[in-house]
Parts: structure tokens; C-alpha cells; sequence
């Protein structure tokens, strides 16, 4: 159990940065759905409720208004239709070592349009020399937190990608220009979800080269013929959903948007700094954490964890207990 909910999550499982485990009401609903899809039991119009109300959770736990938020399957395909509205020659600016679907997107774009990687330490200091920063807010390889504040005061436009930050940190981003992130690890839904937050003055900054049917005003008004007919919030950038993952995304993100975002950190965080403790090391302060032994130990212990960046990566969620943080502390003895 944890936060009054049933968690079927094993003992020692600490990868949820690669993949989140869900409450078991969720994965309940996940497998109603696919045993009435197996029935024909369903209709495509009754997908729209969850893809509606996984829209809305999500934009409570960043801290944007759901009117601006629009949803595709991946991360990527969102950083594409910022990418591909952004001027010629923009200069770009990314942490080194960023995550590829918050830079390839960019890299790939051409027109002039350049991309520069400098330490994560460093964007906020150098985002006034450029005129598009583009950053986790907490970098998947080792939980690093970029700093929000002093990106917010550099007066440079901002997409954030709060992929590794939403669902353990609490976020209040309705300020930066574009907000985007994935489902399937710290919102605990299937991968298969993702939504991007776009501020009305960085709408005619973003292209909807993935337009649509699902982007229209009423999507089953726009399946059929000419002319472009896109909804006048958003949506217009919406891509066509994964209606299953969409079903476990309205079924977790309601959930966790309704706890205390405040004690869910300070739950995750203090596993991670007693873990971290208890390997003589510095606090860090996130709920992922990096060490630099070989991760062999601790899968033969039955840790589930991961290596990224030449490192054994660690990751504390809501369900995690102190006796995961006691489990892999042996393992490493």
C-alpha cells in the first residue's frame, strides 16, 4: 500500500525512471478495456472522456490550464511541432547530455537553426545569448534539477521536459512557453500518452505538421475532406491518441494530481538521500540518483535499477519503502 492505494510493485524495484509501476486500480482498468476490446464490446467515441480527463490531470500537475495543453503518444513528436515552428537561424540552446527526443527534434530541423550543448550548471547563466532553451527539469541520467528560477528571470523562451519531474516534484510551470512530458514513468500510466503546454504567445511559434483529424474543433466533424479545420485551443496540435494508454493515463493522473505533491517529494527525496547517506555520499536532493558502481550487485540481489551514462541509476517513486533503500544499501556491501 502506499498513499492508500495497492501497489503490486515488488520489493527492491527502484528503475522507475525507466518505467513506473502502476496503482493496481489502474492496471484494473487498463485490462476492463482490452477484455471488452476483445468482446467488441467498444466504440471510439467513448475514448474521448479519458483522453479528456487525462488531459486535465496532467495540466493540474504542471501547473497549466488544460485549454493549453495538447496530446500525441510520444515526446518527441511534440518537440517536433515546436521545432518546426520556430524561425530560421534560431539558436538553440541544451544541456549536454540531454535526453535525444528534447534535441534530436532540433538537431534535425536544418534551416540554419543550431543547436549548443553546455553543462546543465550553465543554461541558466547563458539562456539570455540565445533564443530558445530546451531542457529537463530533471535529467534522466542522473536526476540533476535544472534551475527554474534563473531560466524564468533570463527572459528567454523555454520548452521544459518534466518526463523525469512530474509526478514526484512539485511543478507550477504556466510561466515557460512550452511544457511537454511522457506518462509511463512517475505518472505510472502506459507509455503511450504524452502532452505538451504551449502559452498562448508561443501558439505562432508552433506548427501543426502533424495535423489531423483529432485536432478538430469536434474530431468527428474533421475525419472527412477539405477545408483545414483545426480547433481554435491547443487541440489543434493535438495527434490522434492511443486510446489504451489514454485509459490508464485518466485512471492514474487524477489520482496522483489529487495528493500532496509537497509530501509526495519529500517521501521520494528522503529515500533518496538516506540511500545515498548510507553510501557516505552528499545529499542530492532529487529522487533519482547516479553512483558510480557497477549495477551487477544489486541485480543479483534482485534490485531493479538501471545504467545510463557509464552509472548505476537508482530511482525513488511513492511506492518505494526504506526497505528498498535497506536492500540495495546490502547489495553494495
Amino acid at each position: 500500500m502506499a498513499y492508500g492505494e495497492r501497489f503490486d510493485v515488488p520489493a527492491g524495484y527502484l528503475n522507475t525512471a525507466s518505467i513506473g509501476v502502476p496503482p493496481a486500480f489502474a492496471a484494473d482498468a487498463m485490462a476492463e478495456v482490452i477484455d471488452r476490446w476483445r468482446r467488441g464490446e467498444i466504440n471510439a467515441p467513448e475514448f474521448d472522456q479519458p483522453v479528456a480527463t487525462a488531459r486535465a490531470a496532467w495540466a493540474r500537475i504542471v501547473g497549466v490550464d488544460a485549454d493549453r495543453v495538447a496530446i500525441a503518444s510520444g515526446v518527441s513528436q511534440l518537440v517536433g511541432q515546436v521545432a518546426s515552428g520556430i524561425p530560421d537561424g534560431t539558436r538553440v540552446l541544451v544541456a549536454a547530455g540531454e535526453f535525444t527526443s528534447a534535441t534530436f527534434p532540433f538537431a534535425a530541423q536544418g534551416r540554419g537553426i543550431t543547436v549548443t550543448e553546455v553543462p546543465l550548471a550553465q543554461i541558466a547563466e547563458r539562456a539570455s545569448e540565445f533564443d530558445l532553451v530546451a531542457v529537463s527539469v530533471v535529467q534522466s541520467a542522473d536526476g540533476s534539477i535544472v534551475d527554474l528560477a534563473g531560466l524564468r528571470a533570463s527572459g528567454t523562451r523555454v520548452l521544459l521536459d518534466v518526463t523525469q519531474a512530474a509526478g514526484w516534484l512539485p511543478l507550477d510551470l504556466g510561466w515557460a512557453d512550452w511544457v511537454v512530458g511522457g506518462s509511463y514513468k512517475w505518472l505510472m500510466s502506459p507509455r503511450g500518452s504524452a502532452w505538451l503546454a504551449i502559452r498562448p504567445d508561443a501558439e505562432e511559434l508552433t506548427k501543426p505538421v502533424g495535423a489531423n483529424w483529432y485536432a478538430g474543433e469536434d474530431p468527428w466533424d474533421t475525419v472527412y475532406g477539405l477545408p483545414l479545420r483545426l480547433a481554435s485551443s491547443a487541440r489543434a496540435f493535438d495527434l490522434s491518441p492511443d486510446w489504451f494508454a489514454q485509459v490508464g493515463a485518466a485512471s492514474a493522473l487524477p489520482w496522483l494530481a489529487g495528493l500532496d505533491m509537497n509530501d509526495v517529494h519529500a517521501h521520494c527525496v528522503g529515500l533518496a538521500d538516506k540511500f545515498l547517506a548510507g553510501m557516505d555520499l552528499p545529499p542530492a536532493g532529487s529522487a533519482i540518483v547516479s553512483i558510480d558502481r557497477p549495477a551487477e550487485s544489486l541485480i543479483a540481489a534482485g534490485i531493479r535499477c538501471a545504467s545510463r551514462a557509464g552509472r548505476t541509476r537508482l530511482a525513488f517513486h511513492l511506492y518505494s519503502t526504506e526497505e528498498d533503500v535497506d536492500l540495495a544499501l546490502a547489495a553494495l556491501r
